[in-house]
């Protein structure tokens, strides 16, 4: 997949469950989630290029690059599901893309969200989802990153994302559970 966004010259970056993973603490998950950054020409010549091989649907691709949203592509074979989010237009997520770093997953180098930026993602989401999941991928990061991690960046966009109170927890509880060690 990573291979075809490639050819294509499409930008992306692993997010989700899998950078939450690569930056803290692995578990196992049922898909991946990328973001990506194309042109509507980039997207549906990727899409084409996928073959037979894959399903997907060429109306949910053009209404997530319509709206900034996400659509699915599946593996026939094993059922393996990618979450492709197309950037959301707003300076949170230029600034995430900006900042994504290299990861090395077996052989193959790939794009991912840094540590700090998939920790604001996860405590977005957990706020709109009330996800207690979202919250514990955050923390994970948290707790293997802690010495590294740009606090006033963290804070600047907790404040823009509206979600400082459930940073202010999650650095605490971090903090507490370092400090026990």
């Amino acid at each position: 997949m990573i291979q075809k966004l490639n050819e294509q010259d499409i930008p992306y970056m692993l997010s989700g469950s899998f950078s939450s993973s690569l930056h803290g603490r692995p578990r196992a998950t049922k898909d991946v989630d990328m973001v990506i950054a194309p042109t509507e020409e980039q997207v549906l010549n990727f899409i084409k290029n996928l073959g037979g091989s894959y399903y997907v649907s060429l109306a949910a691709v053009r209404e997530a690059f319509a709206h900034h949203s996400t659509f699915n592509v599946i593996d026939n074979e094993s059922g393996w599901k990618v979450d492709f989010i197309i950037r959301k237009d707003r300076p949170f997520s230029h600034k995430e893309f900006q900042r994504r770093c290299v990861a090395k997953i077996k052989a193959l180098n790939v794009w991912t969200t840094s540590p700090e930026d998939t920790i604001l993602s996860k405590l977005e989401w957990s706020k709109d989802s009330h996800s207690e999941l979202q919250f514990s991928d955050a923390l994970g990061v948290a707790l293997v990153q802690w010495h590294r991690l740009d606090m006033d960046y963290l804070h600047k966009w907790a404040k823009e994302l509206q979600v400082v109170s459930s940073l202010e927890t999650l650095l605490k509880q971090a903090k507490q559970l370092i400090e026990a060690e």
